[in-house]
């Protein structure tokens, strides 16, 4: 019934930015928090960070906290991930989610939907 569709990904030099962002169909969109996670080559997946439904609570991965930042736009159905200061150890494949009944779930779980992915590459 949901779908999500993650965009912007890209090849960056260290140092760089870029702004992710995640497009949700669904009516429930505004009503249950967004997150996101990645995926390493050789890793397991990684929590990223969240923003609850309403988007008075945050929470950052220590990894990326104080260079990264989510947002959301519910009237757009949208949720943004903008990524400074990137390193190469920020490499991954980004995945949005969304869809868990509690912030923690989506924390340690993800939700029950699920983008399909965008490539982040950062070059040394």
């Amino acid at each position: 019934q949901v779908q999500l569709v993650e965009s912007g990904g890209g090849l960056v030099q260290t140092g760089g930015s870029l702004r992710l962002s995640c497009a949700a169909s669904g009516r429930t969109f505004s009503s249950r928090a967004m997150g996101w996670f990645r995926h390493a080559p050789g890793n397991d997946r990684e929590f990223v960070t969240l923003i609850s439904w309403n988007g008075g609570t945050t929470l950052y991965a220590d990894s990326v906290k104080g260079r990264f930042i989510i947002s959301r736009d519910n009237a757009n159905h949208t949720v943004y991930l903008q990524m400074n200061s990137l390193a190469p150890d920020d490499t991954g494949v980004y995945y949005c989610t969304a869809g868990a009944s509690t912030n923690g779930i989506l924390r340690n779980r993800g939700g029950d939907y699920w983008g399909q992915g965008t490539q982040v590459t950062v070059s040394s």
